[in-house]
């Protein structure tokens, strides 16, 4: 039997019960029937796929009892709304709706209040995530989603970075044994920033000068904010070459700018 390294108060996972597909295609008949213990019996027989679920969300700031509350509202969801006649397990469709009830409540309930439609585009590209991740296996490249829903791949990072949890300033960022390093410590000066043109000048020409791979893999890793790994598959490259090519990209800059 499969233990979850969640914790939850007042149950011991280890024990949960797991119930065969013949169990439950038997439960289903008797509680499309209107036997409602039927319908217990089914959801708590299928805690375990809830328990399964949270371990990706286990680090994050949230209570685990809360984020496994809210996933049993989306496994009660999945057996009031379950059909039993398409031939599917009760996993496979559940699965999908115990994912979006967390990652809701999660994102319901970020400290930075942003706009209605930053939001709601937010909420779009992850229902895209999901479902191009339940057909084909992967999540899709910002590219795809760009496509999808008529936006730049910069509108998809500035919209899930909005559902992102604020950092304080005095955060730890770096410490190698000796003085630690903040965030605050790498905040610019805004002041700094107005009285110096003439490097942010230097800098549109050399980005204007490098290679157009270079330039495209700098935009997307520093103004986007994608991954090494998102840019590799976009690219059909590996994730070590645009590592290469970033590195060449950023010492490419830097001699132009000097």
């Amino acid at each position: 039997m499969a233990k979850y390294k969640v914790d939850i108060t007042g149950i011991n996972t280890s024990e949960l019960e797991v119930l065969s597909s013949e169990e439950t295609s038997r439960l289903f008949d008797e509680y499309h029937n209107g036997n409602i213990e039927a319908k217990d019996k089914i959801v708590n027989g299928n805690l375990k796929l809830v328990l399964s679920i949270l371990q990706r969300f286990n680090n994050s700031k949230h209570n685990m009892d809360d984020l496994f509350q809210v996933g049993v509202l989306g496994l009660i969801k999945a057996v009031d709304n379950f059909d039993t006649s398409l031939g599917l397990r009760l996993s496979t469709y559940a699965v999908p709706l115990i994912i979006g009830e967390v990652k809701r409540y999660i994102r319901d309930n970020t400290s930075v209040r942003v706009s209605r439609s930053v939001k709601d585009l937010a909420y779009q590209i992850i229902r895209i995530q999901d479902e191009y991740f339940n057909t084909y296996g992967v999540m899709p490249t910002y590219e795809v989603i760009a496509k999808n829903l008529g936006i730049t791949e910069y509108e998809i990072g500035n919209a899930l970075d909005s559902l992102k949890d604020p950092m304080s300033i005095f955060e730890p960022i770096y410490n190698d044994g000796g003085d630690t390093i903040y965030l605050s410590d790498q905040i610019a000066d805004i002041k700094d920033i107005n009285t110096d043109r003439d490097m942010l000048i230097s800098l549109r020409k050399a980005l204007q000068k490098i290679k157009e791979r270079e330039k495209d893999i700098l935009v997307s890793r520093y103004i986007v904010g994608k991954t090494q790994m998102e840019i590799a598959d976009a690219m059909g490259i590996s994730q070590a070459q645009v590592s290469r090519i970033e590195k060449t990209a950023i010492e490419n800059v830097k001699r132009l700018i000097r």
